[in-house]
């Protein structure tokens, strides 16, 4: 290991010359990786399974089909959870640890899963909805924490995206189900309660893995943690990593045993750590792309086609798309740094957001949520405009999947030092999770207030401020060690010139 002592330098740590492994390099950490990532799975097919149970949950209970409001409560009551499981899922990460939080999830989401299949009214399913809604809040932080904990810092990125990508094959697979079981007796029970199947599977997996090493060093569970370690380095490493660990841990239990949520803002370094990572899961939501998948089937619609079976189709083919990019994340992440790709992502964004407000603009003027009629401005044929606006939407998830979806997520898997990591975690995870939440409540109210096209531009202009926030306050981790990224929030605490070079060595 070695220190930069080099004038101007802020004598971090460089990265060792023998951090060389590759993502496919150890196949015990790909094991710990995607066991952990039936966590995203389980998140990202909750979030797409409930578009279609809804539309057979109407017909078995009147009161649903009667009441917009009851609907919109079975929808929006996992996001309710989910703010609160992301919150005392970082308690509980901390306290607990990685491996039990995951545990405790597996077992709500289990009991939710088969109260939803067994609802005999809507108020029951939304109670299920909001258990459901307590464990995803709790993944959300619990599986990119353990991820990053358990990787080695050369492939942290990659390895925490293929949780991003278990998001996104999550979100494909409910599609899946739900034309699997139109035609099957019970539909939606089978829908929404098989999700009960891999949660089954992680929690006996689960027992079988370790927990966090690091979370075990911070415990004064040092031989259990090499343990761990023995299994994920080879022996010219392994002595650094323990030691960096020591360190660290060492550090962690003489500044406070217990982190609780005020403390995280009692220090500079730890409130712009906060601000950075908050902000980047507030900016993945406010960058629209909930909006974007949701006005899919009417972008369809725009190109001249209505049919709802294409419509679903069309479903499918943006959550493979989506689960496409972030395979190329997975790639670039550790090859071009979070911050790059955050940045290339956002840029790409904007410019696709620009082509959907634009065919959205060339409707007729009294067009204002977006559904096609038949005339258009200046000659222009409804289905030209229509695949204007699905290319766009091609290209807004294109640009999307590969950067802002996953950089967030990595990012706040590993700028927050060791004792804060699953407090801090959790608060960012409840700021996406609430973000989330407001999209869904005052999209359509914006639409009505200033049409589609205006909102779209809207959201191009949000992008413009999340390129600026990524610009002055992300700081590129890629390669960095735990240790390493904590002493760049202590150099820009102290406002130090060499931590601006720091900040910024990624773009060079």
């Amino acid at each position: 290991m070695r220190i930069d002592s080099s004038p101007g330098s802020s004598g971090i740590l460089d990265p060792s010359p023998r951090r060389t492994m590759r993502y496919f390099g150890n196949r015990y950490v790909l094991g710990l990786t995607a066991t952990s990532g039936i966590s995203g799975l389980l998140f990202g097919y909750d979030t797409g399974v409930i578009s279609g149970a809804l539309l057979y949950i109407r017909d078995d209970f009147r009161e649903v089909n009667d009441s917009s409001f009851l609907q919109e409560t079975i929808v929006s009551m996992a996001l309710v959870g989910a703010i609160i499981g992301a919150l005392v899922g970082g308690w509980i990460n901390d306290t607990w640890g990685r491996k039990r939080a995951t545990l405790i999830a597996d077992a709500f989401f289990i009991i939710g899963s088969l109260v939803m299949c067994a609802a005999p009214d809507a108020f029951v399913l939304i109670v299920g909805r909001f258990l459901i809604g307590l464990c995803v809040g709790v993944a959300s932080v619990t599986s990119p924490v353990y991820i990053a904990e358990v990787s080695p810092s050369e492939i942290r990125g990659g390895l925490v995206s293929t949780n991003v990508l278990m998001i996104t094959g999550g979100q494909f697979l409910s599609y899946l189900v739900n034309l699997a079981f139109t035609e099957v007796a019970g539909t939606w029970r089978w829908m929404l309660g098989v999700a009960a199947v891999p949660a089954i599977l992680q929690f006996f997996l689960m027992l079988a893995l370790p927990e966090s090493p690091r979370w075990l060093f911070l415990k004064k569970d040092k031989a259990q943690a090499i343990s761990v370690l023995t299994k994920i380095y080879d022996p010219n490493r392994l002595e650094d990593e323990i030691n960096l660990l020591t360190l660290a841990s060492e550090e962690d239990l003489g500044s406070k045993k217990t982190i609780h949520y005020f403390d995280v803002f009692r220090s500079r370094e730890m409130r712009l750590a906060i601000f950075a990572g908050a902000g980047l899961q507030a900016f993945q939501q406010f960058t629209g792309i909930n909006t974007v998948m949701y006005y899919s089937p009417t972008i369809v619609q725009m190109a001249g086609f209505s049919s709802n079976k294409l419509a679903l189709l069309l479903s499918l083919i943006v959550a493979a798309m989506n689960a496409a990019g972030t395979f190329a994340g997975i790639y670039f992440i550790d090859r071009c740094g979070r911050r790059r790709l955050a940045l290339t992502s956002l840029v790409g964004v904007f410019f696709s957001l620009l082509m959907i407000s634009g065919a959205f603009y060339l409707q007729t003027p009294n067009t204002r949520t977006g559904y096609l009629h038949s005339n258009f401005l200046h000659g222009f044929s409804g289905a030209n405009l229509g695949w204007f606006a699905v290319l766009g939407l091609a290209l807004y998830i294109a640009f999307f999947a590969p950067g802002m979806g996953p950089v967030p997520w990595v990012v706040n898997s590993e700028i927050y030092p060791e004792a804060y990591r699953g407090v801090c975690g959790g608060i960012s995870a409840m700021v996406n999770w609430v973000s989330n939440l407001i999209v869904a409540q005052v999209f359509l109210s914006v639409v009505s207030v200033v049409g589609t096209a205006g909102t779209f531009l809207i959201i191009a202009g949000i992008t413009v401020a999340a390129f600026a926030f990524v610009f002055r306050f992300v700081p590129e981790t890629k390669g960095l060690t735990f240790e390493q990224v904590e002493n760049l929030w202590k150099e820009k605490a102290r406002g130090s010139g060499g931590t601006h070079q720091a900040l910024l060595h990624g773009l060079a």
